[in-house]
C-alpha cells in the first residue's frame, strides 16, 4: 500500500516560471491545439496518478462555454500545510514552482504519469487565470493565480479571467472558503488558457479528449472518467469505465477477425539506476537506487495484415516508442523465429528468414510498463529513454510468449499453429511481391507467361486510361470480348463465387486460383506489400449479373479488394458496373425504327410503362428480362455497360474504414450469431419485391 502520509514536506522545490512563458514549446510541444490539449492532460494526469496510487475512483472534466476547463477528483487533495524550505503552502508550491511535487524521491508515488514536477506549474504559467480548490482536513481551501502569480480576483460580477486582479504583496494567503464532511477530500482545478501564449484558433479537440479518456479508463481498471462539453447548444456528456484492463483494450483496438485469443503477458524486473537525490542538508548527490519495473502486455493476431501497437509508461502514451517498445519488438520477433525454426520442415520454411513486418502483420498489442521516475526525452514524454527497461521487457515478453507458443493446451496449440502458418505465409508473400516487382514490367506483360492464360489484355501501355473488367463466367466473357474496346479494355473471367477471404487465412487466399489470378493480373502485390503505383490498370470494374448471385460475387470481390488491395479502393479506382435488368422495345409508327429503352430496377420499369401508356405508345411483349450478362448480345452489352459514352459505373469508396471493417466482419466473418441477428432484425426492412424468384 502506498505511503498515505502526503504533505508539503514531500515537495522538492526549484524556482522559476519565467522560462516557461518565454519558451512554452520546450514544455508543451507547441502553442496550437496540440499544446492546449497537452496542458489539459498535465492536470488530468495528476488526478490519474492519485487513482493509480489507490486514491479516488472518479475524475470529471468539464469544458465550459467561456473557454475554460475544469478537472475535479475525489483523491487526497493537494497538500495545504506549509512546506518548510519555502514557507509556502503546498498548493502554492505545486502551482508556482518548477520541479516541485510529490513525485521526486519516491515519497508518495511508486509510479506516476508526471515525474518532472512541472505539469501543474507549467499550466498555471500559461493560463490567463487558474483557480484551485482543495477539500482536506474538513475544510475547503482556495487559491487563484494570474499567469502564475498568486493573488485574488474581484469576482463580484461573475467569475472571469479579465476581472480586476490583486497580487499578494507580503505573503500569500490560502483562503478557507467552506467546510466539508470529515473524510471528504479532493481537488478542483479550473483554468483559462492565456491568449497571449496560444494561437487564436487553438481549441480543445473533443474527439482527442474522448480517445485519451477511453484509453486511460482501459489502463486504470475501475477508474471512471466523465467528460461534459457545455460548448454546444445541447451539452454532451461522455462516460468511460472498464474493468478488463489491457486485454479489453487490445480487443477494442483490433479491427479484424481473431486468429488467436488475446494473450496477457506480464512480469517484473529490477535494475539499479544512478540518480541525483536531495540529501538532508538540501544538496543534490548521486546515489544508486534499486528500481522495480512492472511489465504487462496484451497481444493478439488477426486475419488481417495491419499492425496496431500502443505503448505506455505509467499510463502515459509514448507514441514514438522508446526502450520498452524496442524490447517488445525484439522479444516477439525472437520468440516467433525460434518456434518457426523448430517447425521449419512442417512449415516449408526454406532458407528465407522471417522479418519484423512478417511477424507483426495482423498484430494488435498494448505494451505497458510501470516504474518510478522513468527517463523521457522532453516534457511531452513521447519517447521512453530508460536503458534498462529494454532488456527487462524483452526477457519477460520472450519467456511468456514462448511459453504460450509451446503450450500443450489444445486451444493454445491450435492457435499457435495458425499463427506460425500466418507469419510464414506473410514472409512468402513479401518475398513473392518483391520478386514480382523486380521482374514485372508493363511493356512485356503480354509476352509474360506468368500471367493467367484466361486474361484478355488490352493494347495500351498507359495505365491511366486502361480498364480491367472482372467478369462472371465464360458466357459473359464471350459477349464482353465482342463488346469491349480492345485498345484500353482488358477482361478477366472468374469461375463462380471466389473464396471468402474474410474467413480464410493468407495462405488459403494465395493458393486460391481465382484470388491469385486477380492479384497477379493487377500486378501490385497484396496486403502490406501492395504498391498502388505498380497497378497495371487505371480502373478495376466488377461486372457481375444483376441478380442475387451476382451481388454475392460482387461482395466477395469487394471483400478481397478491401482486405488485400485496400489502397485501390481508397484511391477510388474500383468500380461496379451497372448492367440493365430490362429492355423495352417501344413501337414507333410509320417508318421510324423502334426504340430500345433500358431500365435498371423494377420501379424504373413500372414508371416507364406507365409513362408509355399515358402517352399512347405501344411496346413489344413480353418485355425482355436479363437474367445474366450472357443473355445480352455484344451491341447491347457495349451500349449499356461497357461503352464510356453511355454506361453507368458505381465508384466504391471508403469514407470510414473502421465502419467498413465492422460491416465486412459482420457480413462475411466467422461469427455466425451476429450475422443471423442482423438478418432477423433487418428482415422487416427488406423489400420482398426485390427477390428474384
Amino acid at each position: 500500500m502506498p505511503n498515505t502520509d502526503y504533505s508539503a514536506r514531500h515537495l522538492s522545490v526549484l524556482e522559476g516560471l519565467e522560462a516557461v512563458r518565454k519558451r512554452p514549446g520546450m514544455y508543451i510541444g507547441s502553442t496550437d491545439s496540440r499544446g492546449l490539449m497537452h496542458c489539459l492532460w498535465e492536470i488530468i494526469d495528476n488526478s490519474v496518478d492519485e487513482a493509480l496510487a489507490g486514491h479516488g475512483t472518479s475524475i470529471e472534466i468539464q469544458l465550459h462555454k467561456d473557454g475554460s476547463v475544469e478537472v475535479r477528483d475525489k483523491a487526497r487533495g493537494v497538500p495545504v500545510d506549509i512546506e518548510p524550505k519555502t514557507g509556502l503552502s503546498g498548493v502554492e508550491v505545486v502551482f508556482t514552482k518548477l520541479h516541485a511535487g510529490g513525485k521526486f524521491g519516491s515519497g508518495s508515488y511508486a509510479a506516476s504519469g508526471g515525474l518532472h514536477g512541472v505539469g501543474a506549474s507549467v499550466v498555471n504559467a500559461l493560463s490567463e487565470r487558474l483557480d484551485v480548490e482543495v477539500d482536506r482536513d474538513g475544510k475547503t481551501y482556495a487559491m487563484s493565480f494570474r499567469r502564475g502569480e498568486p493573488g485574488t480576483f474581484d469576482d463580484a460580477g461573475g467569475i472571469a479571467p479579465t476581472n480586476k486582479f490583486s497580487p499578494f504583496e507580503e505573503s500569500s494567503v490560502l483562503r478557507e472558503i467552506g467546510k466539508v464532511a470529515k473524510g471528504v477530500t479532493g481537488t478542483r482545478v479550473r483554468y483559462w488558457a492565456d491568449p497571449q501564449i496560444f494561437v487564436k484558433d487553438a481549441n480543445f479537440v473533443v474527439d482527442e479528449l474522448l480517445g485519451r479518456a477511453r484509453q486511460t479508463a482501459f489502463l486504470v481498471p475501475g477508474l471512471g472518467l466523465k467528460i461534459t462539453d457545455e460548448r454546444p447548444q445541447e451539452p454532451e456528456v461522455h462516460q468511460f469505465k472498464f474493468d478488463g484492463g489491457l486485454v479489453e483494450f487490445a480487443d477494442y483496438l483490433a479491427k479484424d477477425a481473431a486468429l488467436t485469443s488475446t494473450w496477457r503477458l506480464s512480469g517484473n524486473g529490477s535494475f539499479t539506476e544512478t540518480v541525483p537525490v536531495l540529501n538532508e542538508s538540501g544538496n543534490m548527490e548521486s546515489r544508486d537506487v534499486e528500481r522495480n519495473c512492472e511489465v504487462e502486455v496484451a497481444i493478439r493476431w488477426g486475419i488481417g495484415y495491419e499492425t496496431e501497437v500502443k505503448s505506455f509508461v505509467n499510463i502515459i502514451s509514448t507514441p514514438k516508442g522508446g526502450t520498452h517498445l524496442a524490447g517488445f519488438d525484439q522479444a516477439v520477433l525472437k520468440a516467433l523465429r525460434t518456434q518457426i525454426d523448430l517447425n521449419s520442415r512442417k512449415l516449408k520454411l526454406g532458407n528465407d528468414k522471417v522479418e519484423k513486418e512478417d511477424a507483426f502483420a495482423g498484430m494488435t498489442a498494448v505494451v505497458a510498463v510501470r516504474l518510478a521516475e522513468p527517463q523521457f526525452e522532453g516534457q511531452t514524454k513521447e519517447i521512453l529513454g530508460t536503458p534498462a527497461v529494454k532488456n527487462i521487457v524483452a526477457n519477460i515478453v520472450a519467456e511468456a510468449l514462448s511459453e504460450r507458443l509451446t503450450s500443450s493446451k489444445r486451444d493454445d496449440k491450435a492457435q499457435s499453429a495458425l499463427l506460425l502458418e500466418k507469419v510464414v505465409s506473410e514472409m512468402k508473400s513479401r518475398i513473392s511481391a518483391r520478386t514480382h516487382k523486380e521482374t514485372q514490367r508493363r511493356k512485356n506483360a503480354l509476352e509474360s507467361s506468368s500471367l493467367p492464360t484466361k486474361l484478355v489484355d488490352c493494347r495500351t501501355q498507359e495505365t491511366e486510361v486502361s480498364e480491367l473488367f472482372i467478369v462472371e463466367g465464360d458466357s459473359a466473357l464471350g459477349t464482353a470480348k465482342l463488346a469491349r474496346n480492345s485498345e484500353f479494355q482488358a477482361l478477366l473471367p472468374i469461375r463462380g463465387k471466389i473464396l471468402n477471404v474474410q474467413k480464410a487465412s493468407v495462405s488459403d487466399m494465395l493458393s486460391n486460383t481465382e484470388c491469385a489470378s486477380i492479384i497477379q493480373v493487377i500486378g501490385a502485390g497484396s496486403g502490406r506489400s501492395f504498391d498502388l503505383d505498380s497497378a497495371r490498370y487505371g480502373k478495376i470494374i466488377l461486372m457481375s449479373d444483376a441478380d442475387v448471385d451476382g451481388a454475392h460475387i460482387r461482395t466477395l470481390l469487394l471483400t478481397l479488394f478491401f482486405r488485400y488491395m485496400r489502397p485501390l479502393v481508397e484511391a477510388g479506382r474500383v468500380f461496379a458496373a451497372v448492367p440493365p435488368l430490362h429492355r423495352v422495345m417501344v413501337i414507333n409508327h410509320g417508318s421510324k425504327p423502334n426504340e430500345a429503352i433500358y431500365t435498371y430496377s423494377q420501379a424504373e420499369l413500372e414508371t416507364l410503362l406507365a409513362k408509355l401508356k399515358a402517352s399512347g405508345k405501344r411496346y413489344q411483349e413480353p418485355i425482355q428480362r436479363y437474367k445474366g450478362l450472357g443473355e445480352m448480345d455484344a451491341d447491347q452489352l457495349a451500349e449499356t455497360t461497357m461503352d464510356r459514352e453511355h454506361r453507368v459505373l458505381r465508384r466504391v469508396t471508403v469514407d470510414d474504414a473502421d465502419a467498413v471493417e465492422q460491416v465486412f466482419e459482420l457480413l462475411m466473418g466467422n461469427e455466425v450469431a451476429p450475422r443471423r441477428d442482423f438478418i432477423i432484425n433487418s428482415a422487416d426492412d427488406f423489400d420482398t419485391e426485390r427477390i428474384d424468384a
